[in-house]
């Protein structure tokens, strides 16, 4: 198995460690940055506070049968209509009427500074009144800009859809705005500072637009799966606006829940005056019929004269007069029922039949449920269509439980009359005005008793309206949590802390993986089998040539590693001819070519460098020579000799170093170095020299170098870090594996160096 394939499943820690050390200013640059943006936003946050508050809805069980199913419902968890309240307790008709109560549709800022903060409720020093007509239909958010100086001053600047609705300089406050949205007026405010400069923005919108948006921020559930209580929460940075808006809806809540309550009983108390109202005349009616009767039949006493005869009669009126009475209210309640105008009316519940009171009572509910309905639907929606035919097949139900309860009720009324003809039979010595008398006074009584028994119907239901409850019953009054929400600064500075760790490491990978380059050694060493000559600095003297006989700099002292490391390679006498190539132009290699053979020379061996870059040569000018004759004029001639290209010891310092330029740029360069005089060139030149380094091109880009390899011994392939690039490196262990090149070994340049006691240390 390959070594990069060994290498490639194992996480190498140390050398990430080593990595990242490498980097520490990033970790601090990284950590500061963080920890400053973190501190600031603590600096600027408003810390945000929770406001609850709990209503418990009371359960009202006008039905019989509730008693049984609310045991059942127990067991399974609060009953349906908890829930039919949170949707009321959250319907968006409450919240636009709480943001009418509280003015909500309007957001404050104030500037301070370069940076805008919003106001607490309610001390703003500047404020936008309007018609309610205009805030309800009002679809667009309205900024107003306004400048107040210290002389009191203004300028006004208003906008809506990023369009300029009308500009003041200087103006006055209160000042009054004409807009196609309707009439606003700027004022100041008890709040407003005096004789200082305020800078306040005021973003306005409609009542609806202002309760669609809070109701976003409000929450309201059940507390509890078997309670009846419903918790309200609402987060805010203001806990005062907080608590205010909580407790007006519940306000809200509780009044609608009232209102409903008291519809029917309004409803009562308009029946139950108007029929006193006629009840009143029919008893004075008869009142003054009596009178004139008495008087002209000069009655004066007649409850001495007939005694007798009364308490004999007694018995039977006292059943006929509560009969009568139940009659009569009975007709009413028909004759309201058939009367078209009372069609959706609510009917008055005053009769004692306790079947004819529950039938009433169902009937009621269902006309309640339509009034409830027709405030959010058309006339024309199907649910309502069949809540109205169920309201006609009720009222006919109805309708014929009357009818009956009429009938039963006559034929008890006609029974007692009977029974009374029966006993005035029997007084035929009593005169026939006492016997009309007593008729007239019967009718008297029975209207009387009506109009008593409406009387207190009448008081029964004024207590029931004056006593109404809310249905909310306020357990926990809207309140703030003591601690803040959200995370403490000292947890958001550690999360900063943290965060500044992980960026650089983040930003450290994916710069390496964008840019593709080698950063060091060890990344070549992952990733091929390829030996590891010897590595080389980078050098800042801006000399190509930095070998010297008295040199020790920190290249000198690498060279002459590389130097020794290569003569290791280079183990049989025969092997003279060192190979330099590279993946790319621009990896140093013909600076190490240049360097490395200088570097044999001292040691009094006859070393030659030859340029073989032919394509693009640059090692004449490196070392400042131009010789007649060049590689490509000898290959491509017959007529000069091999000794006319060779300069001979071009620099002064190091004799025993010839050198080889490439020449002028031929048209064919790759048929050149296929060549045999090539062969036949370094069979020569084999024999005069001890070591020959040859400068060839690199073989990422051309061919030349596979070509040349049959007249080296040892091959060096120069890489650079951060230049040369991944995909580079499995190319040199391609080459390596499949042996196109000899001896092939691997030198390092461009790695960091510093000096110490006159020695180049690696780094």
């Amino acid at each position: 198995m390959s070594k990069r394939n060994k290498t490639s499943d194992i996480i190498d820690i140390r050398g990430i460690v080593k990595q990242y050390i490498s980097k520490w200013y990033l970790f601090v640059i990284s950590i500061f940055v963080c920890v400053a943006i973190a501190f600031f936003y603590c600096y600027i946050r408003n810390d945000e506070y929770g406001v609850r508050a709990n209503v418990l809805i009371q359960q009202e069980d006008a039905n019989p049968l509730s008693a049984l199913s609310g045991d059942f419902g127990s067991l399974f968890g609060t009953s349906g209509e908890v829930n039919d309240e949170i949707f009321v307790i959250s319907s968006h008709s409450i919240y636009r009427d709480v943001m009418r109560d509280l003015g909500l549709n309007k957001t404050h800022y104030v500037k301070l500074g370069f940076m805008k903060k919003e106001l607490a409720y309610p001390e703003f020093p500047i404020d936008v009144l309007m018609p309610d007509n205009v805030a309800d239909t009002l679809r667009s958010i309205i900024s107003f800009k306004v400048e107040l100086n210290e002389d009191g001053l203004a300028d006004i600047n208003v906008k809506a859809k990023r369009k300029t609705l009308d500009k003041a300089k200087n103006v006055k406050l209160p000042y009054s705005v004409e807009t196609p949205y309707g009439k606003f007026t700027v004022v100041k405010t008890e709040f407003c500072p005096p004789k200082k400069d305020v800078t306040s923005t005021i973003l306005v919108t409609g009542y609806h637009a202002a309760a669609e948006e809070y109701a976003l921020d409000i929450y309201s559930e059940i507390a509890n799966k078997k309670s009846n209580v419903i918790e309200m929460a609402y987060n805010t940075t203001n806990y005062e606006l907080g608590e205010a808006l909580l407790a007006d809806i519940i306000k809200k809540y509780n009044l609608h829940g009232i209102k409903e309550k008291n519809m029917q009983g309004k409803k009562t108390a308009e029946f139950i005056e108007k029929r006193l109202g006629l009840l009143m005349e029919d008893l004075s009616d008869a009142e003054g019929k009596i009178q004139n009767y008495k008087e002209k039949q000069s009655i004066v006493d007649l409850e001495v004269e007939v005694e007798y005869q009364t308490k004999k009669k007694a018995e039977v009126e006292k059943l006929y007069i509560p009969a009568k009475t139940n009659l009569e209210v009975i007709k009413m309640i028909k004759d309201f029922l058939l009367d078209p105008a009372n069609k959706y009316e609510l009917v008055p519940m005053t009769v004692d039949s306790e079947g004819l009171v529950e039938a009433i009572q169902k009937y009621n509910d269902l006309l309640i449920s339509r009034d409830n309905a027709i405030k959010t639907v058309s006339s024309k929606n199907e649910a309502l269509k069949r809540l109205d035919n169920r309201i006609a097949a009720t009222r006919q139900s109805l309708l014929s439980t009357i009818e009956q309860a009429y009938k039963n009720a006559e034929v008890a009324v006609n029974d007692l009359y009977r029974q009374m003809n029966t006993t005035s039979g029997s007084l035929g010595k009593i005169p026939n005005q006492e016997r009309t008398y007593i008729d007239m006074e019967r009718q008297r009584r029975v209207k009387q008793e009506l109009y008593l028994f409406l009387l207190e119907r009448q008081e029964e239901n004024a207590i029931l309206l004056a006593n109404a409850t809310p249905k909310g019953l306020v357990v926990d009054e809207p309140y703030t949590l003591s601690k803040p929400l959200g995370l403490k600064k000292i947890v958001v500075l550690f999360i900063a802390f943290i965060l500044g760790l992980c960026i650089p490491p983040v930003y450290i990978y994916l710069a390496k993986l964008i840019r593709n380059k080698v950063e060091s050694r060890e990344d070549i060493e992952k990733n091929t089998n390829a030996p590891i000559l010897g590595e080389m600095c980078n050098d800042r003297s801006g000399n190509h040539l930095v070998v010297s006989p008295t040199s020790t700099s920190s290249a000198t002292e690498l060279f002459r590693l590389l130097r020794a490391s290569l003569m290791f390679m280079l183990n049989d006498a025969n092997d003279k001819v060192v190979l330099l190539t590279s993946s790319t132009s621009g990896e140093g290699k013909s600076f190490i070519s240049m360097n490395l053979a200088a570097s044999f020379a001292l040691l009094d061996k006859k070393v030659l460098l030859v340029g073989m870059d032919i394509r693009a040569p640059r090692l004449a000018e490196y070392i400042d020579i131009h010789p007649q004759f060049g590689l490509t004029q000898y290959l491509s001639s017959t007529d000069i000799p091999l000794n006319k290209i060779i300069t001979k010891s071009p620099v002064k310092d190091i004799p025993g170093l010839d050198v080889i330029v490439a020449g002028p740029i031929p048209p064919n360069p790759a048929e050149l170095i296929a060549s045999k005089k090539v062969d036949m060139m370094f069979s020569e030149l084999r024999k005069e020299y001890d070591y020959i380094f040859v400068d060839s091109a690199p073989v990422g880009l051309v061919s030349d170098t596979f070509s040349l390899d049959r007249i080296a011994d040892s091959t060096i392939y120069v890489t650079r870090l951060d230049h040369t690039s991944a995909t580079d490196v499995s190319f040199i262990d391609d080459i390596y594996e499949d042996k196109r090149l000899k001896k092939l070994s691997i030198v390092v340049n461009g790695v960091k160096s510093k000096k110490t006691y006159g020695y180049g240390e690696r780094k």
